[in-house]
């Protein structure tokens, strides 16, 4: 693997001159205990030791996704070099305690740096890693062109690029872009339509990997340490969930809800907004309903077993156990011009996947599912209502869920052992 210099641009010059001069406020957006909180401040910005001895990996996700979608890579690394420790890097406070329930012992977690060139400095410094793999959509322009003037390989898995954001930088940044991509040693995206993108921007053909989704190979998911009291209030027969909702989808999945719950008095919903901070609106969107609801994060049982409450899921890290508890799922994102969240988690738990019509950030995973007949495409809260009515057909719903992940199994993931392979021949 040859390793290059960092590209001159100077947009991404400017970046970088920008970025120092807002260090300030990066240090203040590290006070929300999400982010961090004030003892977190100085691992915001590079500094502190490593705990572990080297040679070193450097693993980056974004967050409690990106982390399981990482687990596979960071196992395959450190069964192909048994000497090889691990610094794994996360955005949020949620990833990292995702990262650390790994207990892996050679692996060290902590916040990323923020993308300012002097802590992506001071970090590659203190830890020399021998190479940086980052997961996902994770193209932080001072990060990548630190690792690159400290000679450090550069390896994305999983890697995506949607169509906006593509467009975007092909308009308004081609030069920045094809300078950044120079900076990737190899790059593996997660479908074909990122490929396309990823070399329409300027990546060159030769670093491009093998196109494959880590998310389809999650590994088993631990249960909720309630897991017991929550089987018995929603029986999976009779519970639907509406998943990473954003604004203006939860009024659909409730009116959806509302509707379907006629004549069937005991069906269950599990309401989990995207963004937990949002979960005082969703309550008054429930109450108007004329419905309780009841946030997870209140840690009271009050009114869990009455089918007119609505089960507020207000907690980051738990949506993958949560879909083992419904039958069918409505997955947000799909009714706005988000493009959708992942299918995978849900299939993965049994469950049947209901959405709207934007999917673009998973169009080959929705299209193999609408290709099998085992997804149910809902455009409008009436559509979805007749999908939770599903509910009343459980062997129909069991022959989706299993035909679902029929069209969404593949074979044993390549990249891992790819990645793995280029790892080691760095040491």
């Amino acid at each position: 693997m040859t390793r290059r210099g960092a590209p001159r641009s100077p947009l991404l010059a400017a970046y970088g001159i920008a970025a120092g001069a807002l260090a300030p406020l990066y240090a203040a957006a590290t006070l929300p205990a999400g982010r961090g909180g004030a003892r977190a401040i100085p691992e915001r910005f590079g500094r502190g030791a490593p705990a572990l001895p080297g040679p070193r990996l450097w693993l980056h996700a974004a967050s409690v996704g990106e982390v399981a979608a990482a687990r596979g890579v960071l196992a395959a690394c450190l069964e192909a070099a048994p000497d090889l420790t691990a610094l794994v890097t996360v955005h949020t406070a949620t990833g990292r305690d995702a990262a650390l329930r790994w207990g892996e012992g050679r692996a060290e977690v902590r916040l990323a740096p923020w993308d300012v060139p002097s802590a992506q400095r001071r970090l590659l410094r203190a830890y020399a890693p021998r190479a940086h793999v980052f997961v996902e959509n994770e193209l932080w322009p001072a990060r990548l062109l630190a690792c690159a003037r400290a000679g450090v390989p550069v390896m994305a898995a999983g890697a995506r690029v949607s169509a906006r954001s593509a467009a975007r930088w092909a308009a308004r940044a081609p030069g920045a872009a094809r300078a950044l991509l120079g900076t990737i040693d190899l790059l593996c995206p997660q479908d074909e339509a990122s490929a396309a993108r990823f070399l329409f921007l300027g990546l060159p053909p030769e670093r491009l990997g093998p196109v494959e989704t880590l998310k389809a190979a999650l590994p088993p998911v631990p249960p909720l340490p309630d897991a017991d009291r929550l089987s018995l209030a929603f029986p999976r027969e009779r519970t639907v969930l509406g998943a990473s909702t954003h604004l203006g989808e939860e009024a659909m999945v409730l009116d959806a809800f509302a509707a379907a719950r006629r004549g069937r008095p005991g069906l269950r919903l599990i309401l989990a907004p995207r963004h937990p901070v949002r979960a005082g609106d969703v309550a008054a969107l429930i109450a108007e309903r004329g419905l309780r609801a009841l946030r997870r994060t209140a840690g009271t049982e009050d009114g869990l077993d009455d089918p007119g409450t609505v089960y507020v899921a207000d907690t980051l890290g738990e949506l993958r156990a949560l879909y083992g508890y419904a039958a069918l799922a409505f997955v947000g994102g799909s009714l706005t011009d988000l493009g959708g969240h992942t299918p995978y988690e849900p299939v993965a738990a049994g469950c049947v996947v209901a959405h709207g019509p934007d999917v673009a950030n998973a169009a080959e995973p929705y299209a193999a599912l609408a290709a099998a007949d085992a997804s149910v495409r809902a455009p409008d809260a009436a559509a979805l209502a007749d999908a939770f009515a599903l509910v009343d057909d459980a062997p129909r719903l069991a022959e989706m869920a299993a035909r679902a992940r029929d069209a969404l199994a593949g074979p044993p993931p390549a990249v891992p052992r790819l990645i793995a392979e280029r790892v080691r021949a760095l040491l």
